[in-house]
Formats: C-alpha cells, structure tokens, sequence
C-alpha cells in the first residue's frame, strides 16, 4: 500500500513539474508595435516589398555595404560590424522575411529563389549602381545568388559560414521539429527560453559569449506576430541544395570574395568553406579557429579586422 501511495505522489509530483515546465514556455505573440518601441531605433526605416514593411537600418556615409542575415536571426547580428564600418562606409540591413520586425511574407514562400527576388527588389528601391555585400549562412546563399545574377552591381562579396552546398552533417535538431506534424503545432505557442539557448549553443564555439539580453533579443524576435509560422513554413521547404547547379552557378561568380568560416561551425562546417572556396574562381578563404556559426556576432574584432583588410586592397 505504502509502495503505492509513493508512486502516486511521484506520478503527480512529476505532472505538476510537467504542467510548470509548459507554463513556463508558453509565450504570446508580441506585436509590432511593441518590438520597434525596443528594437527601432533613429536609424529604422520602412520599405514596403510584396505587401511587407521591411524594417532596416542605414546608417554612416561612404561607399555602401549591404549586410544580410541568417535563418532565426535579425539585423542585430552586425551591430558590432556595424559600430566600426559606418566611420567610412554606408552600412545598410534589413531583417529578411520570416524575422525580426520585417515578418512573415502573405505567399509563405521561404525558398532561396523568393528570397534572392527579395533582395533585389530591395536594392532596386535603394537604387545603389554598386556596393559591397556581406551574408552569413543563410543570408550568404542569398548574397551568392544575387551576384550570380546581378555581377554588375556587386563590388566585391563577403560569405560568412554561408550555406548552398551540401553537408555530411545532421539536419539541426530545431528545423527536424519545424519539419514535425503535432510537435510543430506547439511550437506556435510553446516557446520556450532554454530552446533559443540551446540553439544558441550550437552556434557559438564559447558558450561564456551567449548572454541573457542576447538570448533575450532572439527570443523576442522570434515571439513576433507570425513569426513562428513563418518559421514552421520555412522548415516545410526542401532546402537540401542541388549540388550540380549550385556548384554551376558558383563558378559563373567572378566577383572578388572573401570567405569568413568558424572553424568550430557545427552547422555548416568548416569543409563547406574549403569546398567552396575551391569552387569561386576569384575568392580566399579565412578561418578562426575560435569561432562558430557567426563569427560577425560570437568574434566582432577579429572577424572584422579581416573584412577591413579585404576592402582595403
């Protein structure tokens, strides 16, 4: 009887731990409103695109130089590039569809040919005749075929970990429960802290670097109104690259460019870069030994020092 009454105390002691931990991790939609009152700043501008008011930020004088972010991220991932390039350049980013302020598009369409149009159509309407153009990871695969189509416009390009060929690695654990019937409904409104945290893990090679406003601010923006949908559909999309064709269009890229890989990337790992390099007929490839998947973000200084020296030759 007592052996009984013992596990019925554990069976409920382990329910209502259960029901505090999914407490915990429900979160509502934040609104618009509410994250440009935090993330906006004087520098934030508007550009309406497909029905979208993509949120962007221009700052500094000079030569431009366009900066494109990575899946689950925002602009905010080059502010601390951003802090030194606007002392001689023309530093313009947007939060790409499906993020940040900028949001879900109204087609759900999330493929890298959606999002190459995107970036164009944003361009066209910054009306540059030429700039500099830097991606990580996914951004960098938008940034490599907007040159493969547009080499007029592109001084020289900058790929930071950016993905496009095939790896010998797993799926990240978060797109597999993206991809996941049931296990993806709740992601709508179960979202909790320690997930962004432990995603942020696989990230960054120095755990030490990942603090609490940061996981705070990915957070935040990944509680915006459609964002997590928007997440959920761009899992759905195959985005296994096509490596005769990528690799095809590659090497039509004449453009001067540097490549910047964390030598500890889990997700795209440090022999895409080699690979790739390989394959750009006009590019070299600088690794840090000390970085993961962004180094703009997890190693500011020295991923930047590099970039200066690039545009300085």
């Amino acid at each position: 009887m007592k052996k009984r009454i013992k596990k019925k105390y554990v069976f409920y002691g382990f329910l209502i731990l259960l029901i505090l931990l999914i407490k915990g991790g429900i979160y509502a939609d934040i609104s618009v409103e509410d994250l440009k009152s935090e993330f906006a700043n004087e520098h934030s501008k508007y550009l309406e695109i497909d029905g979208m008011q993509v949120h962007y930020k221009d700052e500094g004088t000079g030569f431009p130089i366009v900066l494109v972010h990575g899946t689950g991220s925002s602009l905010h991932t080059w502010n601390s590039w951003t802090k030194e390039l606007t002392k001689n350049y023309r530093v313009i980013r947007m939060d790409l569809p499906a993020f940040g302020i900028t949001g879900p598009n109204k087609n759900a369409d999330y493929s890298i040919k959606s999002y190459t149009k995107f970036l164009s159509d944003f361009l066209n309407k910054m009306n540059f005749s030429k700039f500099y153009l830097a991606g990580n990871s996914l951004g960098g695969n938008i940034a490599w075929n907007y040159t493969a189509e547009n080499p007029d416009k592109v001084e020289k390009l900058i790929l930071v970990d950016a993905s496009g060929l095939p790896t010998n690695k797993p799926q990240p654990w978060i797109f597999k429960m993206a991809k996941t019937p049931i296990i993806n409904s709740m992601f709508l409104y179960f979202t909790p802290k320690f997930v962004i945290k432990q995603n942020m893990e696989q990230v960054y090679a120095d755990d030490s670097k990942i603090t609490d406003s940061l996981i705070t601010r990915y957070h935040k923006m990944a509680l915006r109104v459609g964002n997590r949908e928007a997440f959920i559909d761009r899992a759905k999309i195959d985005f296994k690259p096509t490596e005769k064709a990528n690799t095809d269009k590659l090497k039509s890229i004449q453009t001067q460019t540097l490549l910047i890989w964390g030598a500890q990337d889990t997700w795209i790992p440090l022999d895409n870069g080699k690979r790739m390099n390989r394959i750009l007929p006009n590019s070299k490839l600088v690794v840090l030994e000390n970085s993961g998947h962004v180094p703009m973000e997890e190693n500011p200084k020295e991923s930047l020092n590099i970039l200066k020296e690039f545009l300085d030759e």
